[in-house]
């Protein structure tokens, strides 16, 4: 088989790339990778991802500047991509825009005139229910752009810790695929089971998902004689948030609420999986008398009154967490604010003697709970910013599972052949712990 062009954006320290490389480094063909953080003077992920993988083909420049060198003929773009206001308005010209520095439309430019076959995209679950005063509008305006620039696409709400990996990240994962390649061409217009529509699904054999039990029935809707274009989306969508795992088939969006199917998962990692040894751990992770005092406030039940921009008088409230986190559980979600003061840091007890001590979380086990390999960020000097790129990366793993079934479908799609996916994927963790 011949190797697969990849474009690949808002790149980050390289997870991704990490990902599909860990299947097989000698298939994937990256032809054109982007990171730029704006406004930044030193470039903290792209130096780390340039000293893991080398500068060929690799931009550290603004993707609107830069879009324009990325080769014809790709077969597919993945990314990270932030989650930003997605409306439109109409121009004077008689057509549509998205805000001005938005990226999601950088990849609708990438996707209307380079065309890759493929796009798998990660973001946060958040996408799915945005904005607040109207629930689901961003991703529904999303989704109406793929099927206007002639993608089919499938989405599925995945929590890292459900299959097997250490930390409890529950992203959106989005795949889409040129139509003209699709394999739903006789799919049924209604209202389906997911049972039936799932046997396609690229995350089925790899993230397996069981229907929940909910009074809601599954949503199918004739989205584009719905919705005129992405403005009447804008303007006009009323149908609230998004299920967690869906699919657009030609225009057709049906819908399902989901949860893990938990019989055929064989194995779970856990938070004292990813520790070292308290030997080997530098005393300046363990919290002092004065960090252990603030902690043990910041992670207290509290309740103090705050003013609304309004003016008007509130009650905020929080709960009482633990200390420490509970090591033989995942571990939670990691922020860019890892290891600093606040209440979602990671707290790991240990014993010093017949005393009980407390300590941060070091950057080679933040690396470990996004399944980096070690000192994979070690070249960025600010240990800071080594937590701040592991807060902003996604969990490798997922996206070597996923890389098996993008193989499978490159490859059928060149044959043009129906896809009924019985391949599990041959994954083999080969991290140092």
């Amino acid at each position: 088989m011949k190797s697969i062009k990849v474009i690949e954006l808002f790149a980050g320290v390289g997870g991704f790339r990490l990902g599909l490389e860990q299947y097989n480094k000698d298939l994937f063909d990256f032809v054109f990778t982007n990171q730029w953080e704006p406004g930044k003077k030193i470039q903290h992920a792209f130096d780390c991802y340039v000293n893991n993988f080398g500068s060929e083909n690799a931009y550290n420049e603004d993707i609107s500047k830069v879009k324009y060198d990325i080769p014809e003929d790709c077969d597919l773009l993945v990314g990270g991509f932030p989650c930003q206001d997605y409306s439109v308005a109409a121009t004077n010209a008689k057509g549509i825009e998205g805000k001005k520095g938005v990226l999601w439309w950088e990849i609708s430019w990438i996707l209307e005139h380079k065309k890759p076959k493929m796009v798998l995209l990660e973001n946060v679950d958040r996408l799915l229910k945005s904005p607040s005063n109207q629930r689901g509008r961003d991703f529904a305006i999303m989704l109406m752009n793929m099927h206007n620039l002639g993608y089919d696409v499938e989405w599925q709400v995945i929590n890292a810790a459900d299959y097997g990996m250490p930390q409890r990240r529950k992203r959106v994962f989005i795949f889409a695929k040129l139509r003209e390649l699709s394999i739903n061409e006789n799919i049924e217009r209604k209202e389906i089971s997911l049972d039936v529509i799932n046997v396609n699904s690229i995350f089925e054999r790899d993230f397996p998902v069981i229907e929940k039990n909910i009074k809601k029935p599954n949503l199918f809707l004739e989205f584009v004689d719905t919705f005129q274009n992405e403005l009447h989306v804008t303007s006009n969508y009323n149908l609230g948030k998004f299920f967690t795992k869906g699919f657009l088939i030609n225009g057709y969006l049906y819908q399902y609420e989901v949860e893990v199917n938990k019989n055929l998962i064989s194995s779970y990692k856990v938070l004292n999986d990813i520790l070292l040894n308290d030997a080997d751990i530098d005393k300046k992770y363990v919290l002092n008398a004065s960090q252990l005092k603030k902690m043990k406030e910041l992670k207290g039940a509290k309740k103090k009154e705050r003013i609304k921009p309004n003016g008007e008088h509130y009650i905020y409230s929080e709960g009482k967490m633990s200390l420490n986190d509970e090591i033989y559980n995942p571990g939670r979600t990691m922020l860019t604010s890892e290891s600093s003061l606040n209440r979602s840091t990671h707290i790991i007890k240990f014993k010093e003697g017949n005393r009980n001590r407390y300590r941060f979380i070091t950057p080679v086990e933040a690396e470990r709970l996004n399944c980096f390999p070690d000192n994979w960020t070690s070249s960025i000097e600010s240990e800071k910013m080594r937590y701040f790129c592991m807060g902003n990366a996604l969990v490798v793993d997922i996206i070597t599972k996923l890389a098996n079934q993008i193989e499978t479908r490159i490859e059928l799609f060149g044959n043009n052949k129906s896809i009924k996916v019985t391949k599990k994927a041959d994954f083999n963790n080969k991290k140092n712990y």
